[in-house]
């Protein structure tokens, strides 16, 4: 009986350890830089008005990387359709004109909802363009994202916005 009670004791002890140097490594791993960028805007009364157009800025530095650009959303179970239509503006620092590019995003693939879920509300990270935004010069880049749907306001959107994530060219 007393081994027993000895063993099971060391077992205690040693998963205590190994707890605390997991909860260690994820703190000191979350220090460092990932080069993901991403801002979201809360819609008040779950509601998107197409007067209503939310601009995401970032300040980037490095030149020397790409990024690959996603549109987010925060939606609930109730968002009657399948799909979102948006324009998003985009600028880089000192350009005086805006590309724009209209979006046809699914956010639903047999009636069951991409994304992630918890309970009626489901978060999304959509690609925008397998094309990587490249940065040449360091500065404030714009997003001005509007939906472009026919129901005005869009009902059960709870945020947008504009995700950047580093990444490598082939």
């Amino acid at each position: 009986m007393c081994f027993n009670f000895r063993f099971t004791f060391v077992k205690i002890i040693a998963l205590k350890q190994v707890a605390i140097l997991l909860m260690l490594t994820t703190i000191l791993g979350s220090c460092v830089q990932t080069g993901v960028f991403e801002k979201t805007i809360t819609l008040q009364k779950h509601e998107w008005p197409t007067s209503q157009k939310p601009v995401i800025r970032f300040n980037i530095t490095d030149t020397n990387a790409n990024y690959r650009v996603f549109f987010v959303i925060r939606h609930t179970n109730a968002y009657r359709y399948n799909n979102l239509w948006i324009k998003v503006l985009s600028k880089g620092p000192g350009d005086s004109l805006r590309q724009k590019q209209q979006f046809d995003l699914p956010l639903a693939t047999n009636n069951k909802w991409n994304g992630t879920g918890l309970d009626d509300i489901f978060d999304q990270r959509i690609l925008l363009s397998q094309r990587p935004l490249t940065v040449i010069k360091p500065g404030i880049y714009e997003f001005t994202i509007q939906h472009i749907m026919r129901e005005d306001p869009l009902q059960e959107i709870l945020n947008v916005g504009i995700r950047l994530e580093k990444t490598t060219l082939p």
